[in-house]
């Protein structure tokens, strides 16, 4: 039986569940490269440094079909991470060097109570996912864990998010390159620090907000780069930890940016080599 964590005990660091990835050193293009590294199966394809969808767990015959939002990506670090479509989980990830077996160990769940994800399904998971070594079966597109009792969770690869009309959940580096989460609520009540950036393709615009103030630009998409113009800026004062964090996510701007798109994480990379990720949400 897998373990469950309460929430309040402890944040688990899964929401964006890409971003326990690294990604890929190069820049400039929307597709990942499938072939840079990660392990690969018999018939050669990746295992881990993907992000999967859940598609439908089967526990004694019979199949819970998951909810959208439930996913789950292996690191080529030995973590796994993922959602239920409602609750966030983390894991050890143990992969045997042929990548047809795989061993989830520790895992933790958040206990979260949600209409719209049935409570069998998320049980029935959580059963299959810790129950031991799980056989993999993967052609690629997808993917099939299969207990020794012969309980299975069937996952597909998740498609890249579209740079354009994507609520992008920005990640602002801190100080010495970490990032930062500042919380609060502004006077609209949205939370301070959750930055996001959604692109216009007919505008040729990006607008959002930043860690305090709402922005805009225009954005001119060309050959994997992004060429932004001066922000436009509502003009409120925040604590210093919030206008420092907004400083250096306007360094992006008034200039071109390299852009990378894996999955549901937009990587975007400054002339100066700054890095910020982004996440898109669901």
């Amino acid at each position: 039986m897998y373990r469950q964590k309460r929430q309040r005990s402890k944040t688990l660091t899964v929401a964006a569940v890409a971003a326990l990835v690294p990604l890929a050193a190069a820049c400039g293009s929307e597709k990942a490269n499938d072939s840079d590294g990660g392990s690969v199966g018999a018939d050669g394809q990746r295992i881990t440094g993907v992000q999967w969808s859940i598609d439908s767990v089967t526990v004694d015959g019979t199949t819970h079909q998951a909810p959208d939002a439930a996913q789950v990506r292996i690191d080529d670090a030995g973590e796994a991470a993922g959602s239920t479509g409602c609750n966030s989980f983390s894991a050890r990830a143990d992969v045997d060097v042929d990548g047809e077996r795989v061993r989830l160990s520790d895992a933790m769940f958040t206990e979260k109570a949600c209409d719209k994800t049935p409570v069998d399904f998320e049980k029935s998971l959580g059963r299959t996912l810790t129950t031991g070594s799980l056989t993999t079966e993967n052609d690629g597109d997808r993917l099939t864990l299969t207990t020794d009792a012969g309980d299975t969770v069937r996952l597909s690869k998740a498609q890249d998010a579209s740079l354009y009309g994507t609520k992008w959940a920005v990640d602002v580096p801190g100080p010495e390159g970490q990032e930062s989460h500042p919380v609060g609520k502004d006077e609209k009540g949205d939370e301070k620090g959750g930055a996001h950036l959604t692109f216009d393709r007919d505008a040729k615009t990006v607008s959002g907000r930043l860690p305090c103030n709402r922005v805009n630009a225009s954005a001119t998409v060309s050959d994997g780069s992004i060429t932004l113009g001066a922000p436009s800026t509502t003009r409120m004062m925040c604590e210093g930890s919030l206008m420092d964090a907004e400083k250096r996510l306007l360094g992006l701007f008034d200039g071109k940016v390299d852009y990378r798109i894996d999955q549901g994480t937009l990587t975007l990379t400054s002339e100066d080599g700054t890095t910020v990720r982004a996440v898109a949400e669901k």
